[in-house]
C-alpha cells in the first residue's frame, strides 16, 4: 500500500456547559458534539522520517513540525503498536522486561510517514480542525500499517493527544464529558438532517484565552457542574430544526464575543435572516446558523453574504460521519 487518504469532518458544539477549574487546569464540561460536512482530506505515506505539508485553507498558519496535531498523533500510534509488540514478545518468549529493547520488535515496519493536509476546516476557528487532522491521521496510518485496531482503541489513543479528537475519529452526534473526550453517542428515532450555514470570521481566537476569559467574568461566582441540556436532546429526538435552534448554548459565547465585538453583527445577522438559531461554535470565532431547510439555508448564506459579515460563508449539513477512508 502506497499511501492512504482520511477525510475528516469539522465539529459545532450544539451544548457547550462548561465548570468551574479543576486542579488539574482544566475545565470539566459536557458538550455535544456535531459533526458537519465541511472537511478536510489527510493523506499518509510511507517516508524515511515523519513530515507533515498544509495545503488550502489557512495552511500558514498550521505547524508543520513536531507540534502538529496529526503528527503527534502519528507518533502516539506507533508508540501504543510497539508497547503492545513488545509485550506480546514477552508474553511468546516467556522473557522479562529488560530484555526487550525500546519499541520491541514491532517497532519494525511502522516507520516514518509523509503527511499531506489539504484543509478546509477553519484554523483556531473553534470547529477542531487541528484535532480532525489528527483523528484522521490515526485513522490513515492503522490503514496504511494494517494495525486493525479497533475504533475504541483509536479513540483512546487520539484522547491523549487532544480533547476533540476522539470525537473526529466516530463523528455523527455524541455527547462529551470530562474534557470533551468521554464520548457517548447520541442515537435518535428520528434519523433528521440539519442544514448550517458557516459564518468564518475575519480572525482567529485562542481557545486558552477564551478561557481564561471565561474564567475573569466568572470570578467570585459559585459556578455549577456542568449538565446536559434536556431541551437540546428532546429536540435531537424529535428531529425537529426549530426546537433545535432554541436549545442551542455556549458557554463561550460571552467571553468569545467579548474577545472579538464583531461577532455580535455576524449573530444578529443572522438572527435578522430567519435563521432557527444562532451561536458561536466552541471558543470561536466561527458563528454557525440553523435553517429549516437547504433551500433555507442557501438563502440564509445570500443574506449574510450581502450584510457583509464574515470573510466566508459556507453551507453544510449534519450529521456527518467521523474519519473515514477514502482512497487506499
Amino acid at each position: 500500500m502506497t499511501s492512504v487518504t482520511v477525510r475528516v469532518p469539522a465539529k459545532i458544539n450544539l451544548q457547550l456547559a462548561v465548570g468551574p477549574l479543576r486542579p488539574d487546569g482544566y475545565h470539566g464540561l459536557v458538550t455535544v458534539f456535531h459533526a458537519v460536512s465541511l472537511f478536510d482530506d489527510v493523506t499518509v505515506a510511507p517516508a524515511d522520517t515523519d513530515t507533515v505539508t498544509v495545503t488550502g485553507e489557512g495552511a500558514s498558519l498550521v505547524p508543520e513540525d513536531a507540534d502538529n496535531l496529526a503528527l503527534r498523533a502519528v507518533k502516539a500510534l506507533r508508540e501504543t503498536i510497539a508497547t503492545r509488540g513488545a509485550a506480546g514478545a514477552r508474553d511468546a518468549a516467556g522473557v522479562s522486561d529488560g530484555d526487550v529493547g525500546d519499541g520491541g520488535p514491532a517497532a519494525a515496519g511502522f516507520g516514518g510517514v509523509a503527511v499531506t493536509i489539504a484543509k478546509q476546516i477553519p484554523v483556531a476557528g473553534g470547529m477542531a480542525g487541528g484535532s480532525a487532522d489528527a483523528a484522521a491521521a490515526l485513522v490513515a496510518c492503522n490503514e496504511l500499517w494494517q494495525t486493525a485496531l479497533s475504533t475504541q482503541e483509536l479513540c483512546a489513543i487520539g484522547s491523549q493527544v487532544g480533547s476533540d479528537v476522539a470525537f473526529a475519529v466516530i463523528g455523527e452526534t455524541a455527547v462529551g464529558q470530562g474534557r470533551g473526550e468521554q464520548l457517548t453517542p447520541v442515537h435518535t428515532a428520528v434519523q433528521a438532517t440539519y442544514h448550517w450555514v458557516l459564518a468564518l470570521a475575519d480572525g482567529h481566537l485562542s481557545t486558552p484565552k477564551v478561557f481564561h476569559e471565561l474564567d475573569r467574568q466568572r470570578h467570585g461566582q459559585k459556578v455549577p457542574e456542568p449538565a446536559l441540556s434536556t431541551q437540546l436532546m428532546q429536540a435531537l429526538h424529535a428531529g425537529d430544526p426549530a426546537s433545535l435552534g432554541q436549545a442551542l448554548s455556549n458557554d463561550l459565547q460571552e467571553p468569545a464575543l467579548t474577545l472579538f465585538p464583531a461577532l455580535r453583527k455576524t449573530l444578529a445577522a443572522g438572527i435578522e435572516a430567519g435563521a432557527q438559531g444562532a451561536l458561536i461554535s466552541g471558543s470561536g470565532p466561527t458563528c454557525f446558523f440553523l435553517a429549516a431547510s437547504a433551500s433555507e439555508a442557501t438563502a440564509l448564506a445570500n443574506a449574510l453574504s450581502g450584510a457583509g459579515v464574515g470573510r466566508a460563508l459556507a453551507t453544510a449539513t449534519g450529521p456527518a460521519a467521523g474519519a473515514s477512508v477514502i482512497a487506499s
